[in-house]
């Protein structure tokens, strides 16, 4: 069972993504920070991350770029209410799949998901 992992500091929005994820048979941590996340990387694997952009401590661009210069393949939806162009725009060129804008509907999120780890190459996520 693909295992995703959920960045978000709104613990509403972690709950929501969870019961999502878990109702659509996909398996789910959800973590309230990126430094926690990238805690949890160094021992375990995740096959895709949604991440949002503005959080303290990091920011979802932040977390990406560090994904990016430890040459970590793992796919990346951003979800977040951010509406900048230019940082949608490097988000993407860093490598994530999709941004996404909050609110986002069930299914596109979930389309987003399956379409971020079709798309990556098996066996490098971390």
């Amino acid at each position: 069972m693909p295992t995703i992992a959920i960045v978000d500091d709104d613990e509403a929005v972690r709950e929501a993504l969870g019961d999502l994820l878990m109702v659509s048979g996909l398996a789910c941590q959800c973590f309230e920070s990126a430094p926690a996340f990238l805690t949890a990387l160094r021992s375990r694997r995740f096959d895709c991350l949604v991440t949002d952009i503005r959080m303290p401590e990091m920011t979802g661009i932040e977390l990406i770029e560090k994904l990016h210069e430890e040459h970590a393949q793992l796919p990346v939806v951003v979800l977040s209410s951010v509406l900048d162009d230019a940082t949608r725009t490097k988000a993407l060129a860093l490598g994530a799949s999709a941004w996404l804008g909050k609110p986002v509907t069930d299914e596109h999120l979930l389309d987003a998901i399956a379409t971020a780890m079709e798309n990556s190459d098996p066996g490098t996520a971390r």
